[in-house]
């Protein structure tokens, strides 16, 4: 039986960043906690768990002084970044760049369209296509002093109000096929006269991984997709692999893996999202290979 990993899967430049950052960290001896699970993947949390890593909430944070927090790749809304000047807390920013500057645009975009910060003007919308609750929306919405619009699917679209300025992002793990046909929906919904404006804000890093994981798909029997099932990113690309090979199961680690998935299979294709590790793909082919020896 052939076993292939994916070449383009794993951590993006985000996660491996974040991650480096809290080994760095740990490696020195020092406590650092992270505000919110630091990737979703719960083996690759338990591995940093185990080095010492403390994952802890923001109503832990409030209550904590004098420590080190590290801020994930995800991002956080100014108050965390106030909350952590109050009680003198040390930040570890690893915030995506990409999605730091999304952040700075959608905070311009805001304060472009307010004459008092504290009273932004009704008429203007700010969309965020995202996960309602999702860590990097948050983060987002805080831009906007908790005012942006957050549409979820191209099912919520039709309840925005095309008689108003609206100006669209994206968080940057959304599927970018689902954006465009959101930009096209609004753009012919609009009102004449009426500003409408969209921003590609969605990530290459994930969007160029569509493709490629298309091809990877087709050419296998199986597909194990192995992703923490609250990655979003890991939702988008394992429904994409679905969609090109049925015969594709979502696991999240080799405990998983179902024997009689292997019968009859000439090839497995094992892939994953961007907040995967390696070394737990590197698992699930070498389970497999120790049924394949029974």
């Amino acid at each position: 039986m052939q076993i292939e990993i994916d070449n383009g899967s794993g951590f993006c430049f985000g996660v491996t960043t974040a991650i480096k950052k809290a080994e760095e960290e740990l490696a020195q001896g020092h406590t650092l906690y992270c505000l919110g699970d630091i990737v979703h993947n719960g083996m690759e949390c338990e591995r940093l768990r185990q080095m010492g890593l403390v994952t802890i909430g923001h109503d832990e944070m409030a209550h904590l002084h004098d420590v080190k927090v590290l801020l994930r790749a995800h991002g956080e809304p100014p108050e965390t970044y106030e909350m952590a000047r109050h009680n003198n807390i040390e930040i570890i920013d690893a915030t995506c760049p990409v999605v730091l500057q999304l952040q700075k645009r959608i905070k311009k975009q805001f304060e472009s369209g307010i004459t008092n910060i504290q009273h932004p003007i009704p008429n203007t919308q700010i969309v965020i296509f995202g996960k309602k609750g999702h860590a990097e929306v948050l983060g987002l919405v805080g831009q906007t002093q908790g005012s942006a619009i957050v549409i979820e699917n191209f099912d919520e679209v039709s309840k925005l109000d095309f008689s108003r300025p609206l100006y669209l992002y994206s968080q940057t793990t959304k599927s970018l096929d689902e954006y465009h046909r959101i930009i096209d929906y609004i753009s012919s919904h609009m009102m004449p006269g009426v500003e409408f404006k969209s921003f590609d804000t969605i990530c290459r890093s994930v969007a160029n991984r569509m493709p490629s994981i298309s091809q990877f798909a087709a050419r296998h029997d199986l597909i194990l997709f192995v992703s923490g099932r609250k990655s979003s990113n890991g939702k988008v690309l394992f429904g994409e692999c679905l969609r090109v090979n049925p015969n594709t199961h979502l696991i999240e680690g080799l405990e998983e893996i179902q024997p009689e998935w292997l019968q009859g299979v000439d090839s497995v294709g094992i892939c994953g999202a961007t907040s995967t590790p390696k070394w737990l793909m590197e698992q699930c082919r070498d389970a497999i290979q120790r049924q394949l020896q029974r």
